[in-house]
């Protein structure tokens, strides 16, 4: 069975407060339902209709944050009331902190939790929109997916696969690790190499094919006029792992993406990215099923590209007149980040933000802190509000709420200005780490420093292990707009190496650190470390047995 995280557990329930439940149900809950108020930045708290200021109904005191409303009267009290309130009148022992909008027991002396009180709370002001069914799963469920996935290796593996024999025999007599080859540049096509070196070695992509996930005797989509780009992946993979140390050249794979992405099919220079997401969508086209055989468009979708790379934002508009909130989950392949001003340190999920004292520096964090950061929307993007049932001014915050096994990172290096009518680069240097704590970004560490310490299910509460992620794959561009070129440098065996085209060097740390970073690459810790070890386990592509030199392509 899997444990959620032990900072998150549910204490012991209350006694008195199931004593209250069995007598009055929810009949309390619902009545204070409607005297709840959310302020703009979305804290709730109680108020009566007509009464500016609460007082103590003893003692006429105010205590501005420590007013309690008892349950079973309605009476407020202060702090040294609600507990003599309890023993003066019998079965009065729960109350509502007002400011606050959570439970108080007053013969425990102390805040009591009850996710049932919590759902009261949260339904009076927020519209959950679900994406498919996985609003409705447990975390439990989220886990055991992700635990699959996690298993790395053994998830695409077929011990009885007739082409299994160990990757060993067929390396060179080479001290570069296997897989690592160079890729000769077909006419400006570093954007392409410079991507699939990093694929190359993304953990679970590389072992999905290495392990004849792809078979392609069973393939039924390349006909005599149209090539299968699943099929070509797979061949790249056979030709980059078959132990031949020369610059392989994927003339056919870059056929076959033109075939299926005609709008780039060109010897111009392409955007790396661009080219990342169109190859991720094509493989989805083509083998995009969910686990019951029909299409797939969310997160139950089968195929290697949801699988390796597929997550879940969650966006937040808070109207400011209301406090009503709407809330939309959106997939993503990899998260676009704007390079930030000011550089914002993340500590325990709670953002800080100093000024920056080299303008020509940004953040990795900084970036991720601008991201999740809650953002006034313009007054040309005022939008409907469904409780004042009119358009509104309105506060946007994005969280994770999924994250993927790889997590792509895509920096915002290229603007373009239709009014203007100007394209420049950023050349801002990126200071970004090797390990990543995606923690503070998730929903649930988003929404409990909103809402406070409530045991209600907030969606995405990922355990440490998912949420860690090391590097393994940098994407950097050099030069201007209009002439740059795309190098890359992969991680493998706590050694880096820099993959310019068909040429492969050692470099060491500081290197890395110092480029321009376009797409950072990280896997989750474990899968990481998994895929550090000796691919001599793994078996091999059934590509690889039936590889045959084109001429012209290798």
């Amino acid at each position: 069975m899997f444990q959620r995280n032990p900072l998150y557990t549910n204490p012991e329930p209350c006694q008195h407060l199931s004593d209250y439940k069995h007598k009055h149900g929810f009949s309390g809950y619902k009545a204070i339902q409607k005297l709840l108020v959310t302020s703009p930045i979305g804290k709730i708290s109680l108020k009566k209709p007509n009464l500016r200021i609460p007082r103590c109904s003893f003692c006429n005191g105010c205590e501005k944050k420590r007013i309690f409303l008892c349950l079973i009267c309605s009476s407020f009290s202060c702090f040294d009331h609600t507990l003599l309130h309890p023993k003066a009148e019998i079965g009065h022992t729960l109350f509502i902190d007002i400011e606050r909008a959570e439970l108080f027991c007053g013969l425990c002396c102390d805040q009591i939790y009850d996710p049932d009180f919590d759902q009261v709370v949260m339904a009076k002001h927020s519209m959950v929109l679900p994406q498919g069914a996985i609003g409705n799963e447990s975390i439990g469920q989220r886990l055991i997916k992700r635990r699959r996935l996690v298993s790395g290796v053994g998830l695409y593996l077929n011990s009885k696969s007739k082409f299994s024999f160990p990757i060993k025999d067929l390396r060179g007599k080479s001290c570069f690790p296997e897989g690592l080859r160079g890729l000769n540049n077909l006419g400006s096509t570093c954007f392409m190499n410079s991507v699939l070196q990093a694929l190359l070695h993304a953990p679970p992509f590389r072992d999905y094919f290495l392990s004849g996930g792809h078979s392609l005797e069973d393939c039924k989509r390349r006909t005599i006029d149209r090539l299968c780009l699943i099929c070509d992946i797979n061949a790249v993979f056979s030709a980059m792992y078959s132990g031949d140390r020369n610059p392989y050249s994927p003339a056919r794979f870059l056929y076959s993406w033109w075939q299926h992405s005609a709008n780039l099919a060109s010897y111009e220079q392409q955007d790396a990215h661009e080219f990342f997401i169109s190859m991720l969508n094509t493989i989805h086209e083509k083998e995009g099923i969910t686990r019951n055989g029909s299409k797939g468009n969310g997160g139950d979708c089968q195929c290697i590209a949801h699988r390796v790379f597929y997550g879940l934002l969650r966006s937040d508009v808070t109207c400011m007149a209301c406090g009503f909130i709407s809330t939309t989950y959106d997939p993503f392949l990899d998260i676009s980040l704007n390079l930030d001003i000011n550089i914002a340190l993340t500590e325990k999920g709670k953002k800080v933000t100093k000024s920056n004292e080299d303008d020509s520096k940004s953040t990795l964090l900084g970036c991720l802190d601008l991201f999740t950061r809650p953002e006034k929307l313009g007054s040309d993007q005022k939008l409907y509000c469904q409780k004042c049932k009119e358009r509104q001014n309105s506060l946007k915050q994005m969280s994770i709420t999924k994250l993927p096994p790889v997590l792509t990172l895509h920096v915002k290096r290229f603007e373009h200005s239709f009014v203007k009518k100007l394209s420049r680069k950023i050349d801002r240097y990126l200071q970004f780490p090797f390990s990543l704590d995606m923690t503070p970004y998730l929903s649930s560490s988003i929404l409990r420093a909103r809402y406070g310490n409530r045991i209600f299910n907030f969606g995405g509460n990922e355990s440490d292990t998912f949420s860690k992620f090391e590097i393994f794959a940098v994407v950097t561009h050099s030069g201007t707009l209009e002439s740059g070129h795309y190098v890359s440098f992969v991680r493998l065996r706590k050694q880096w190496y820099r993959c310019d085209d068909a040429w492969i060097t050692e470099v060491d740390e500081a290197t890395v650190r110092a480029s321009q970073c376009y797409m950072i690459f990280y896997a989750q810790k474990t899968l990481f470390n998994n895929a550090s070890e000796d691919l001599s386990h793994l078996p091999t592509s059934p590509g690889r047995e039936v590889f045959i030199p084109i001429a012209g392509c290798c």
